[in-house]
């Protein structure tokens, strides 16, 4: 089964682990809804539907527990963690910094190969449609384009970790949000900045971002 964010890690699945490709899986599960908050992640019929062994499904259950989106019980079982609306401003004033500074960084240490590929996201940004899947999918594939750009895996995973939080507040308010095509066309000019290596320009953009998704949420909240 393959999750409506196509690829969200940003890059091919060659050469990753069964344990990896393991906890992608589940983990876009849990961001697209396919498996909803509060819903049981029963390992048998996982397995199964998603040709995922027990060892490294167990192992991704693990993982996302340390990232926030599943629970462990004991003598109860794992569960997909709830949306608490009320940490959404919370992890938007994590991402205000650490995104802007990624920003920044990645205007600072993107290579040649790093812009080239930041110019077809260009490109992408400007073509995608008004429908949900293609949306999120190029919102995605730019924020970790960038957070790899900064050649900082620190930096990288723990951005990636409050994305994903913030991602699935994304799916759960979609239909609600007036302005989606324009919140992922603000990435046009950050991606121009990055590749630019206007630091400042960045840096400015990409607060800004998001601070306009955090106030779009709290207006449908």
């Amino acid at each position: 089964m393959s999750a409506v964010v196509n690829s969200p890690s940003g890059g091919s699945n060659a050469g990753q682990s069964q344990a990896d490709r393991a906890y992608l899986t589940l983990r876009d599960l849990i961001l697209t809804l396919r498996l909803r908050p509060g819903s049981p992640v029963q390992e048998e019929p996982l397995t199964k539907e998603l040709g995922i062994g027990r060892t490294p499904f167990r192992e991704a259950v693990k993982r996302l527990e340390s990232e926030s989106l599943i629970a462990i019980y004991p003598r109860r079982g794992s569960f997909v963690t709830e949306v608490n609306i009320t940490d959404h401003a919370l992890i938007a004033d994590v991402r205000r910094r650490l995104e802007g500074h990624a920003a920044w960084r990645a205007a600072e240490r993107a290579t040649d190969a790093d812009r080239a590929e930041l110019e077809q996201l260009c490109e992408l940004v400007a073509d995608v449609s008004n429908e949900q899947a293609p949306i999120m999918a190029v919102d995605t594939r730019v924020h970790r384009t960038i957070h790899r750009c900064t050649h900082n895996r620190y930096l990288e995973n723990t951005l990636g970790q409050y994305y994903n939080l913030a991602l699935r507040i994304w799916c759960l308010f979609f239909d609600r949000l007036p302005d989606v095509t324009d919140h992922v066309g603000e990435h046009a000019e950050l991606l121009k900045a990055v590749i630019a290596g206007d630091s400042e320009r960045a840096e400015r953009i990409a607060v800004a971002h998001v601070d306009h998704f955090e106030h779009a949420i709290r207006d449908v909240i």
